[in-house]
């Protein structure tokens, strides 16, 4: 009667430990997944970002270096204002200035 119990018991905590491996398993390849996603999120922003300073530059360029030379790193707020008085006297879109807002605060 006793090594039937020893051996239910041995099989319950061999049972126990199999499972525990697993769910361990299983939660590493998760935290792994979301590391690997949250890298790729971030060069993908990276990427963006840089896309936009070079579009920001080139339509500055385009729209605004005709009269003026690339300005000073200033503050957004400044810049923003001196973009919405351009903007319509260059007759430049929304999308060119927030561009060459972005590009000239970076």
């Amino acid at each position: 009667m006793r090594s039937t119990t020893a051996r239910i018991r041995i099989t319950i905590l061999l049972s126990l430990v199999c499972l525990l491996a697993t769910v361990s398993t299983a939660i590493a390849r998760n935290n792994s997944a979301k590391k690997n996603s949250e890298v790729t999120a971030a060069v993908q922003a990276a990427n963006d970002n840089e896309n936009m300073r070079v579009q920001g530059e080139q339509r500055f360029r385009a729209n605004c270096g005709r009269c003026h030379a690339a300005p000073q790193k200033f503050p957004p707020r400044i810049m923003a204002t001196g973009g919405r008085h351009m903007r319509v006297r260059a007759t430049s879109t929304d999308e060119d200035m927030r561009l060459g807002l972005f590009d000239s605060t970076q």
